[in-house]
């Protein structure tokens, strides 16, 4: 009996698009003869869809006209399982049953721990990080702060609301030209690049702030590392292993990875971007090798810090003149789940992702072993028209 998938993409979120190409790609490679594939996508306006043509990226160009074709649905459980039910109609009956969700999302509003939380919540398992790891992996002011705490190398930073910017812009200018330029500007919680810049000098650090507050609440600013390699590595695994992959040397036309180099180079001529697969790279990376172990036993720290779980890519600079490395960020859910470095590690798509729902379900079987409630009385005597004085003898 095959293993029914439920692949969950999209959301309200800036990264709606790179989320479909990822699971669009994901769906393409899982092993077929295994798994019975679910797709349950959820649109801009948080409406949650299931139907075949939702495996076709043609179907999006006209969504609002093609909707008509698949059906709206809720994803809950009973006690005979989980299940998508429609959400429309006299009879809401139940579309198909779900043995494990697999997230492919990106972005703040479903990346970010959200998605995970109601995952937890409904129960049933589910392939990724969860709620914790992914939420401190999407804001990267706590994300730093966290690094910090456990002595691992991160660029000199600040960080402001958009009210205090607003408020009082020449104190947050003032504390940028004391970190000094060129700096990048970055809304905290966004990723695929979005609404990031490069600041050479301060006569265009406003326009880079608007630009960051459009997107975000809450501002980063780091110090640009002189003589800039990006280096980028994968970590299969979970708390108790972690593998890692050979390192990537990321080349962008511009100062910084842009979204434009990550998901619009390359893809002229092709049905779909490729994501972060069409990136222009080396592997691997033209560093030394004892910078390449740091940066893969780093990776494994980092990977353990958050607790992640499944794939997660990890993001380096490199000064190459001073071959200091300091570590960007993780992405938890990566575009494309970095397959293209997997397989250099000797693993397919098909095989990758095989591994993270092996992990996935040993994870769950091992989470029902722990105790996760009490069988208790406590509720026999409690009167709730007297509030807490209504639980009769309990002691303080």
């Amino acid at each position: 009996m095959k293993i029914k998938v439920g692949v969950i993409f999209g959301g309200q979120t800036v990264e709606h698009e790179v989320s479909i190409i990822s699971a669009i790609q994901a769906m393409e490679n899982l092993n077929k003869d295994k798994y019975e594939i679910v797709p349950i996508y959820i649109a801009k306006d948080k409406i949650w869809y299931t139907g075949h043509p939702l495996m076709d990226v043609e179907f999006y160009k006209d969504f609002e006209y093609n909707k008509k074709y698949i059906s709206r649905v809720n994803l809950y459980k009973t006690e005979n399982g989980f299940f998508l039910q429609k959400t429309t109609g006299l009879f809401r009956k139940n579309i198909t049953d779900i043995d494990i969700i697999l997230p492919v999302v990106h972005g703040n509003n479903i990346e970010d721990g959200t998605l995970a939380g109601l995952l937890e919540t409904i129960g049933i398992p589910y392939v990724g990080s969860h709620v914790i790891g992914s939420a401190i992996g999407q804001d990267k002011v706590i994300m730093k702060q966290v690094l910090a705490s456990a002595g691992l190398p991160i660029v000199d930073y600040i960080w402001f609301f958009d009210n205090e910017y607003i408020e009082d812009k020449s104190i947050i200018i003032n504390n940028i030209k004391k970190l000094g330029y060129p700096v990048v500007v970055k809304p905290a919680t966004l990723g695929s690049s979005v609404g990031i810049t490069y600041v050479k000098n301060e006569k265009d650090i406003e326009s880079a702030i608007e630009e960051a507050i459009s997107y975000d609440t809450k501002i980063v600013v780091e110090k640009a590392v002189n003589n800039l390699v990006e280096v980028n590595s994968s970590v299969l695994g979970n708390y108790e292993f972690q593998h890692v992959t050979p390192l990537e040397e990321v080349m962008g036309i511009d100062e910084i990875l842009s979204y434009n180099d990550k998901y619009l180079s390359g893809s002229k001529g092709s049905k779909t971007s490729k994501g972060m697969a069409s990136t222009n790279r080396i592997i691997p990376a033209r560093i030394s090798k004892k910078l390449t172990d740091d940066i893969s036993e780093t990776s494994k720290k980092v990977f353990k810090l958050f607790n992640l779980s499944g794939v997660c890519r990890i993001d380096y600079l490199i000064d190459s003149k001073s071959n200091k490395f300091y570590v960007n960020e993780p992405n938890t859910c990566p575009g494309s789940l970095s397959f293209y470095l997997w397989k250099e590690a000797g693993l397919s798509y098909s095989e990758l992702l095989d591994e993270m729902i092996s992990i996935a379900i040993k994870e769950y079987k091992n989470k029902q072993k722990k105790t996760m409630s009490f069988e208790s009385n406590i509720l026999e005597g409690y009167n709730g028209s007297k509030g807490c004085k209504g639980l009769k003898g309990l002691k303080n």
